[in-house]
């Protein structure tokens, strides 16, 4: 299978498709998640100045203005030389077709050019995050424990990289 031909760009989510999006995975969270473990950021909160926001599209196809939201990420910098994934998302419709891993490879490379020496993320423990944890396992993570200001929960797995 060869890769979809994606446009990673850094955003400044001010795309109401963005935002749109952006709602979608928090309702996913909301859902596969008890409240007090669900860590997604809204758009207010990925506009801080500590967090990198990318968005990934499909090129447009002919005739057609601009392209189609697939994916999202950001980091959110925890200390000058450790950042947290966060937003990492894949649109439903283009699932299993190498977008998300597109993603991280383009986050991670950013990362390490932001100087960043830690990567480490929270994700739930619940089966519709598998497909996540094989992701990031396959990428250079590893189990650790909650990092930052998150506490042990049965609904959280941490995970982190050394960059």
């Amino acid at each position: 299978m060869s890769a979809l031909p994606l446009h990673i760009r850094l955003d400044d989510l001010s795309d109401r498709r963005i935002a749109q999006f952006l709602e979608e995975h928090l309702q996913d969270m909301r859902a596969t998640s008890p409240p007090e473990s669900v860590h997604a950021l809204d758009r207010s909160e990925l506009r801080d100045p500590s967090v990198h926001f990318w968005s990934a599209w499909l090129p447009a196809e002919s005739g057609a203005l601009d392209g189609t939201l697939v994916g999202t990420a950001a980091i959110k910098r925890l200390d000058a030389d450790h950042a947290e994934l966060k937003s990492m998302r894949t649109s439903a419709a283009f699932r299993g077709q190498g977008i998300a891993k597109q993603v991280l490879l383009h986050v991670l490379k950013q990362a390490r050019a932001l100087g960043l020496r830690r990567l480490s993320l929270e994700t739930g423990t619940q089966p519709f995050f598998a497909p996540a944890h094989k992701l990031y396992l396959a990428h250079g993570f590893e189990p650790c424990g909650p990092f930052g200001s998150y506490t042990l929960d049965p609904h959280s797995r941490f995970l982190t990289m050394a960059l």
